[in-house]
């Protein structure tokens, strides 16, 4: 193996606020701890938490890289003390708290998976945040199953396109929401039955029109606010709603509580970024058995955006932010 270079380029957050505020710079170039490894970066994945970092709203966790970043892909190039799951030389893509903007990342060896064989390396370092996020909040805090129907809100996003193909391959019915006619043609080729155009159409009342007025088992928001009502007329008795984000802020508009009483509903949520290593660990391996063998057989596949380059990480979060992208966005190094 070459030898390791002494410094690295990252992208640092230079100034909180615009994009223009993410910078190349040096730094060290890391070295994994116990049961870490390093990755030589080859592409990774741009999330709506790195640009609420960049702005000053969400700070990494106590320990996490202050270099933005929470997914990658590469190529393992030294292993830290008590790894034997995994090897130098592996293709892998691995979900990480922070560091991913850079040339080096260090990832715990719990939370690297392969790469699957019909995928690039952008593909793959477009599949950890999106994929351990869906499973974890649809499959298990929700309990979605087969025949059960499900309400994606954001259904355009990284998300809500992994949660479209993810909910249609295990034998849901899918509904989503997307914003321009463009994005609800492609969340209905991925899988979803109907999509709403929610710039034009009450999507309360779509799904109750498409429902027969049941309602849908299973939401997954990433608004919040003022969706907050609306959601729970959408659910069926014994409905479930799963929380997110707060695009919309946190706060509800004349909230009553009589809707969740009357159909016995849940109203839950998660982040994942703070769990634990271990906590994240349980994902990675339901992913590896359930979601994995999808990928390698071609039935589920990310949806790509556009590509930058790791110096271009400003133009990257403008592209997010503007909100024309479907799918996700990757910086490749």
């Amino acid at each position: 193996m070459t030898a390791l270079p002494d410094s690295m380029t990252a992208i640092e957050i230079a100034n909180f606020g615009p994009p223009q505020g993410l910078q190349p710079a040096p730094r060290p170039t890391p070295r994994p701890g116990h049961g870490e490894v390093l990755i030589r970066v080859a592409a990774a994945g741009i999330n709506r938490p790195d640009v609420m970092q960049r702005t000053g709203n969400y700070p990494p966790p106590p320990g996490a890289p202050d270099i933005p970043g929470l997914e990658v892909a590469g190529e393992i190039v030294l292993l830290g003390p008590g790894v034997d799951t995994v090897a130098t030389g592996e293709k892998v893509c691995a979900l990480v708290a922070g560091g991913g903007y850079a040339e080096y990342c260090v990832a715990p060896a719990a939370l690297c998976l392969p790469v699957p064989g019909p995928l690039s390396m952008a593909e793959a370092a477009a599949l950890p945040e999106t994929f351990f996020t869906v499973w974890t909040n649809v499959f298990q805090r929700g309990g979605l199953q087969g025949g059960e129907s499900i309400l994606i809100h954001g259904g355009s996003s990284g998300i809500g396109t992994t949660a479209i193909q993810l909910a249609h391959a295990f034998g849901a019915r899918v509904f989503a929401t997307a914003g321009n006619q463009d994005k609800c043609r492609a969340c209905e080729e991925l899988g979803a039955e109907r999509a709403i155009n929610y710039r034009e159409e009450d999507f309360a009342a779509v799904i109750a029109e498409v429902t027969g007025g049941e309602g849908v088992d299973l939401i997954l928001d990433m608004v919040g606010g003022d969706y907050f009502n609306p959601n729970l007329a959408c659910l069926a008795v014994e409905g479930r709603l799963v929380q997110i984000a707060t695009l919309h802020g946190p706060k509800v508009p004349d909230f009553s509580i009589l809707p969740i009483m009357i159909k016995r509903l849940t109203v839950t949520g998660s982040t994942l970024r703070p769990r634990t290593v271990a906590q994240k660990a349980v994902i990675a391996d339901e992913l590896r058995s359930q979601v994995w063998p999808l990928l390698e057989q071609g039935v589920v596949r990310p949806v790509m955006d556009q590509g930058f380059a790791l110096a271009d990480a400003a133009a990257a979060h403008s592209r997010m932010e503007g909100s024309e992208h479907v799918g996700k966005i990757v910086l490749t190094v």
